[in-house]
């Protein structure tokens, strides 16, 4: 359709977005699912960030903020990287967007240029790929092996690095694995990264307080401070604040690559909710012992799922370090036949069929650019992870 524009052509619409309105649809027409493709917790966001909503349209804090975000909300978040990453930052290096993924797709948009090319570590999320295609930007993907726990080694880093390399995309705990690199696995990738100044890193640290298992998170350039001139460390109230609707994140890093974010921001969607960046300061400065509750909550959901999972005929699922998702594999599936005569080939044909037989909506690992696995989210009721995984098995015994 010659009306709709080139670029546009380079992209197609988030398939975890896809695969969750798909099991709302098949729910509303009266068939039971269960769907395990949203990453959004089922928590309800802490009382006291509604309450500071709420004193905030009180106040009459609804109308336009500036563009990049209130100071109150900036200082908030310049104190959380002090206290959290011992990382320093001044207001002129912070900027709050409408979510997380606003965030990086003003720092890819602002940033790149035809040709640049920008390392993503599969598997990834799905929308850092096709950011990177919008803006005219080549995505190197780098794999990390199963048996790697899907971290990427300071090797295949090392390889994939030439001279048109802008960015480095990095994400732990990681969305879709889960997996989460330890101080030592991330010096070793910093230690690359030194050796290659040209190259600027994008890190996701939107699952930072998501570990489990006395995991001790850390960021890269708190682990290498030397990088601290080319990185951009984002974070969110999205997933550890069950914060999803809200949609704040937020980023620091150096100031001439904020201002251009801002001005880019600035003729897009200004700025982020005054209401909901009022709720932010609070998630931010206030109490966070319910994050460690929660956890709690999610670490036994992981246990189930993985323990299930493994015992499903065909299904192997490492256990993640973090984040609240399981990322198993299928290839034992693979060439196996459906009672309707099906042969799966491939994890897309299995995550239909399973929805098909059996009302369990999963995300195909293809959208995360490794094969074949699938994507759950276990950031739901322990009953329908429960009842999810015993139609899983069910579905698997199935094949022949």
């Amino acid at each position: 359709m010659g009306f709709i524009a080139d670029s546009l052509q380079r992209i197609k619409p988030s398939q975890t977005i896809a695969v969750t309105q798909k099991a709302r649809e098949l729910k509303a027409a009266g068939r039971d699912i269960v769907g395990l493709g949203a990453g959004e917790p089922d928590f309800d966001t802490p009382m006291n960030i509604q309450e500071a909503a709420i004193a905030a349209i009180r106040r009459g804090e609804t109308r336009y903020t500036a563009t990049d975000g209130i100071p109150e909300l900036k200082a908030a978040i310049i104190a959380k990287f002090k206290r959290e990453n011992n990382l320093d930052y001044k207001p002129s290096q912070i900027i709050v967007g409408t979510g997380g993924k606003q965030v990086l797709y003003n720092a890819l948009l602002a940033t790149i240029n035809p040709g640049d090319e920008v390392i993503v570590p599969a598997p990834y999320w799905v929308s850092y790929p096709d950011i990177v295609l919008l803006g005219g930007g080549v995505p190197v993907f780098v794999e990390g092996k199963l048996e790697n726990g899907f971290k990427l080694t300071p090797h295949a880093l090392e390889k994939a690095i030439t001279a048109k390399t802008k960015w480095f995309i990095f994400n732990s705990p990681s969305n879709p694995s889960g997996a989460a690199y330890t101080h030592g696995e991330l010096k070793a990738l910093t230690d690359v990264l030194l050796r290659h100044p040209q190259v600027w890193i994008l890190t996701d640290d939107m699952y930072e307080h998501l570990v489990y298992d006395d995991f001790k998170f850390a960021t890269p350039v708190e682990v290498e401070p030397r990088l601290y001139d080319r990185t951009l460390t984002m974070n969110g109230v999205s997933k550890a604040y069950c914060m999803t609707g809200w949609r704040i994140g937020y980023a620091g890093g150096p100031e001439p690559l904020i201002k251009a974010m801002g001005t880019l921001q600035s003729q897009s969607t200004s700025n982020p909710s005054s209401i909901s960046q009022w709720a932010a300061v609070e998630a931010l400065n206030g109490p966070q012992d319910f994050i460690a509750a929660n956890n709690k909550v999610f670490k036994e959901r992981r246990d189930l799922v993985v323990s299930m999972l493994n015992q499903a005929r065909g299904i192997t699922c490492p256990t993640p370090e973090g984040a609240f998702y399981v990322y198993p594999s299928c290839a034992g599936l693979i060439g196996k036949t459906t009672p309707s005569g099906r042969v799966i080939s491939d994890d897309s044909i299995f995550t239909e069929e399973l929805l098909q037989a059996e009302g369990v909506a999963v995300v195909q690992g293809v959208a995360f650019g490794l094969s074949p696995h699938f994507r759950i989210s276990y950031a739901t009721s322990t009953e329908a992870l429960e009842d999810a995984c015993q139609r899983i098995q069910r579905f698997c015994a199935s094949l022949r």
